[in-house]
């Protein structure tokens, strides 16, 4: 999730990026749906309502994102297979249609990873958990501007309601 340009340029880190395209790679290669969830808005930005702290007052800049900047990241070659859900805020479910998409899929477990471990991950995990979906999140393919908040994220909040486990644990388990 947020593995697009703009974001893994600012936040990413190149074992997070190398850990979640080899989570990618392995899911692919099993037959697993893969679902990239980005963020991005009209030009402009209108959905970025000024009383937002997080988006209204980055409008400006959300709305004059240079060409490219919201794609997924090159490093994980979208393939025809691959599903991409834009997203509004940060949850992957906020302003989205991942939730209908995952039932028209019928899945029932989810495997997360993103950026930022704070944003992205945090958000989606626990409204994914409130619909009821199993959860795993892969933690070496997490990465956060602030590495004591992930890793209190993945050691102490996530494992409440999901498996944390690093990429190689989880490619050996399927």
């Amino acid at each position: 999730m947020d593995y697009q340009n703009s974001i893994v340029e600012r936040l990413g880190t190149d074992e997070a990026l190398a850990a979640a395209t080899a989570a990618v790679s392995a899911a692919r290669e099993r037959g697993i749906p893969v679902v990239f969830v980005r963020v991005a808005f009209r030009p402009g930005a209108p959905e970025a309502a000024r009383t937002n702290k997080m988006f209204g007052g980055m409008r400006e800049r959300i709305g004059a994102q240079t060409p490219g900047s919201t794609d997924v990241h090159g490093a994980f070659g979208v393939g025809d297979d691959d599903l991409v859900v834009t997203k509004l805020r940060v949850s992957a479910f906020a302003g989205s249609d991942l939730e209908v998409l995952l039932r028209g899929l019928e899945v029932r477990d989810l495997v997360l990873a993103g950026i930022a471990t704070s944003g992205v991950v945090l958000s989606t995990l626990r409204q994914a958990a409130d619909l009821d979906f199993g959860l795993t999140v892969l933690s070496d393919a997490c990465a956060d501007g602030d590495p004591e908040v992930h890793r209190v994220l993945t050691e102490k909040v996530f494992p409440r309601q999901a498996e944390v486990v690093t990429v190689a644990e989880w490619t050996a388990s399927l």
